[in-house]
């Protein structure tokens, strides 16, 4: 990992953790805003050490993206957990080759950036 990249990935996380202490939940309740603060700095935690180890310049291009992608749409909806993606059981493959594993590679290639860990921890 490069200096510059390292950094990078040091000033996420700090910004993650800054989000978790001023993380206000959109109910107002005090419960509730708890339970979001640990579940942000658990996945966190959680994410960064399972990646501690990956030395591929293209894989950490990915997880930072992804992280910068987790914290906008959380910062946009007010909302710490993923946003879960809804897709028709069998809509993504033309006619002819409505199989299931067609079907389900199709479903793995349109995942949106933002969840492709997070069936991995969960």
């Amino acid at each position: 990992m490069t200096p510059v990249t390292r950094q990078e990935v040091l000033g996420l996380y700090r910004k993650i953790f800054r989000i978790a202490k001023k993380w206000q939940s959109s109910s107002g309740q005090i419960e509730e805003t708890m339970k979001e603060k640990e579940y942000i700095k658990n996945e966190a935690k959680a994410l960064f050490r399972k990646n501690k180890n990956v030395t591929d310049p293209k894989l950490i291009k990915q997880c930072i993206e992804e992280c910068e992608a987790r914290i906008e749409i959380g910062l946009h909806y007010n909302i710490p957990y993923p946003r879960p993606i809804h897709l028709p059981p069998m809509g993504l493959a033309h006619k002819q080759g409505r199989t299931l594993r067609h079907q389900e590679k199709l479903r793995k290639i349109s995942k949106p950036i933002y969840l492709k860990s997070h069936d991995e921890i969960s």
